[in-house]
């Protein structure tokens, strides 16, 4: 087959209209044209009374090989790529040690998967419950019942992702294709098969619940365990006689929570970016851990149409587009960054809180992005040197302690402190809400959001606000709302591993996914869950003599 890319066509072709476009291009006859794939397709909306549809296209053709022949000089006609994937081994009936994973969430879930299709029946431990209990606590928090910190936006089955846009893009590097397969196996298990296609694919809260579910049961009917409620207390070593980093060590086994002892030689460490308590203990027993920078600031919420008729135009509203998003990055005079972040489309703020007597916020929408207002973060990138020295888990401090300065302003209820954009900037505490109305349940308190966070925090978003303001008209709207405090943007340590994708100083220990510092999202947390499953899976093979596929 041959992949055509940049086919440009108006928002509203006729569906006739690709296969013009593929003829003309290629300059054959409609019978010399076998078969259309639509492998991409994106927009340019710079121009939003003039927006176009940007295609990649796999054709089947006649006479392929000359038609690469007369195109060998246009970048835009080439080969379509092999892009299946393919595994990397496959266990041997004789295998008896089992690959354990600890965490339930994107990473997790696609390293357990990769593990039982290749044959390894791993052993999952989940902290938190099954998806569908877990959304009850979650719902039930919302509606003001109480916190379950072992079961709520941040633990559970599926993982923090499970409630928020559902977005399946980043940024991250992917030659090997491990994000088709990502895609594909959500397809498999009910996602819109648009999101192998369209250049920003999203799938939302409800979808997700379902898919998780239809994924763990594969998981199981492959060999797999899932142990929910249980977490890791302790890992046992070989050699116990040192805490020292720089030992090398290597894992015999882990205490659970429930008393249990299990025996194990490779672990994969997806515990999600609030982890907190285990990246404490992990430090206490000598796992190498870094800080890492992360960032602050609150969720910033409008109008859903005012977005769309500032990147759409007149064309807002059309099914194809959606509703409309944003990326938006300022450098301010004080050297620090903001940015928007986990941009929500017809969306509502969640909390996500996972601790007692603190707050915080993220993002969350479902799949058709209908609601009444877009939400996204408004961070300010902070860094260990600067602002956290002097210990590796110092970050996690900092989190906890503006996460409890935004419970004592939302009223010590886990309401969240929140204000009007144009009081924020003037420095103003509000009074009345404007044309925005709040989506964070179970509510908010009017405040001063400079009180929750450093004071370098406010300065930088009150100047980043009015700049996002002249590429997003509106965005400084004074009655736009912003909420607060938003901490968990990526996690605030690094373990460190080797190429080998283990720990760089215990050897069976392999870090992976957000929490560990190696991904960003529910797309590149299963990429790199994928990625660790291969290096176990080799690892194990070697060990037992046998021969990868």
């Amino acid at each position: 087959m041959l992949r055509l890319t940049d086919i440009k066509l108006p928002l509203d072709h006729e569906e006739q209209a690709i296969e013009s476009a593929i003829l003309a291009k290629l300059n054959i006859d409609k019978t010399q044209l076998l078969a259309i794939t639509v492998f991409k397709r994106g927009y340019d909306a710079r121009n939003n009374s003039n927006i176009q549809l940007i295609y990649t296209l796999d054709v089947d053709v006649e006479n392929q090989a000359q038609l690469l022949d007369t195109f060998s000089k246009d970048q835009h006609v080439r080969v379509t790529p092999d892009m299946r994937y393919k595994f990397v081994a496959q266990a041997p009936e004789t295998l008896t040690d089992r690959p354990v994973v600890v965490g339930l969430g994107p990473c997790g879930l696609f390293a357990a998967l990769i593990l039982a299709q290749m044959g390894f029946k791993p052993i999952v431990l989940e902290r938190g419950k099954a998806v569908r209990e877990r959304t009850k606590d979650t719902f039930g928090f919302w509606r003001k019942k109480p916190l379950n910190p072992e079961s709520n936006v941040q633990f559970g089955e599926g993982g923090a992702g499970t409630f928020s846009d559902g977005k399946l893009y980043s940024q991250v590097k992917d030659r090997k294709h491990y994000g088709r397969k990502v895609l594909h196996e959500f397809v498999a298990a009910g996602a819109p098969e648009e999101i192998m296609y369209v250049s920003k694919p999203h799938i939302g809260t409800f979808k997700l619940v379902n898919m998780v579910e239809k994924m763990r049961e594969q998981i199981i009917s492959l060999g797999g365990e899932i142990r929910f409620s249980t977490r890791v207390e302790k890992l046992d070593f070989d050699d116990q006689k040192s805490s020292d980093t720089s030992e090398q060590k290597s894992i015999k086994g882990l205490h659970l929570s429930t008393g249990e002892y299990l025996a194990c030689k490779h672990v994969i460490l997806a515990v999600g970016h609030s982890a907190r308590d285990t990246f404490a203990s992990l430090y206490e027993q000598g796992v190498y851990i870094e800080a890492k920078p992360f960032s602050v600031g609150f969720r910033i919420e409008h109008e859903q149409s005012m977005i769309d008729r500032c990147r759409f135009g007149d064309n807002a509203g059309n099914p194809i587009l959606g509703a409309a998003d944003y990326k938006l990055v300022h450098h301010c005079k004080n050297g620090r960054t903001v940015y928007s972040f986990c941009m929500c489309p017809g969306g509502t703020v969640v909390a996500a809180a996972s601790e007692p007597g603190r707050v915080v916020t993220n993002g969350m929408s479902q799949y058709s992005r209908h609601e009444r207002n877009a939400n996204s973060a408004i961070v300010v990138g902070i860094t260990p040197e600067e602002d956290y020295p002097g210990h590796p888990l110092a970050g996690i401090e900092l989190q906890r302690k503006l996460e409890e300065l935004a419970y004592a302003a939302g009223g010590e209820n886990y309401h969240a402190p929140a204000q009007l954009i144009g009081d924020f900037i003037s420095g103003k505490v509000s009074s009345d809400l404007g044309d925005v109305k709040p989506s964070y349940t179970p509510g908010i308190t009017l405040t001063d959001l400079s009180q929750v966070v450093p004071d370098y925090v406010t300065l930088a978003i009150r100047e980043a606000i009015p700049a996002f303001d002249r590429q997003i008209k509106g965005f400084a709207k004074a009655d736009g709302l912003l909420t607060g405090v938003e901490t968990r943007t990526s996690s605030p340590i690094c373990i460190k591993r080797d190429k080998e994708y283990q720990s760089i100083n215990v050897q069976g220990l392999y870090p992976a996914g957000e929490g560990a510092g190696y991904a960003g999202g529910i797309w590149s947390a299963g990429i790199d869950g994928i990625r660790v499953a291969e290096a176990v899976a080799l690892a194990m093979m070697n060990e037992d003599s046998a021969t990868p596929v």
